[in-house]
């Protein structure tokens, strides 16, 4: 199974696109984003246009089988949570055109899976996040937490997976 995981942000939206195999992840490819060069905060709308155009590519290269997108977080500035909505609405807008299933985690559910925390630090994940894939260049913050997305939506899938085989034997 491929699993794209997804970061919403306006100014940088992550990607990590990882393999799973059984209890294995290998990494695939990672990277972030970014609004189209030039703009201002002005122009939302051309900085959405240019986030759905390079995410486009993204799925269209990669190819993964599902997709899992982080929950927003409300902050106190009304603006810029509405703003990085409207960017989480694009991280969910271009799977779905593929057909993707879309998981959508909380940010403490992604840490709890990835460092054992709910309420890890960056830092922690990005560690952990290259204690699963050594070696590997991450693109910045930004696709080291859609990697640890995509990681808590393997885990996810996997003992979904194992849930309803169980359910099957115990029918029949």
């Amino acid at each position: 199974m491929r699993v794209i995981g997804i970061d919403p942000g306006l100014r940088n939206l992550g990607w990590g696109i990882i393999d799973v195999s059984g209890a294995r992840l290998s990494h695939v490819a990672n990277g972030i984003c970014h609004s189209a060069p030039g703009e201002g905060e002005g122009d939302l709308a051309e900085r959405l246009k240019s986030l759905h155009a390079q995410l486009t590519e993204v799925i269209r290269t990669h190819a993964p089988e599902t997709a899992a997108v982080e929950h927003t977080f409300v902050n106190k500035d009304a603006v810029a949570t509405l703003k990085l909505g409207q960017a989480r609405g694009i991280a969910l807008l271009v799977p779905a055109q593929f057909g993707l299933t879309v998981g959508e985690y909380a940010p403490n559910a992604v840490k709890k899976t990835v460092v054992g925390v709910g309420h890890a630090a960056k830092a922690q994940v990005d560690h952990m996040v290259r204690l699963h894939f050594p070696g590997v260049h991450l693109a910045g913050p930004d696709a080291a937490d859609a990697l640890a997305i995509a990681i808590c939506h393997a885990h996810h899938q996997q003992s979904a997976g194992r849930l309803v085989e169980a359910l099957k034997r115990a029918a029949g």
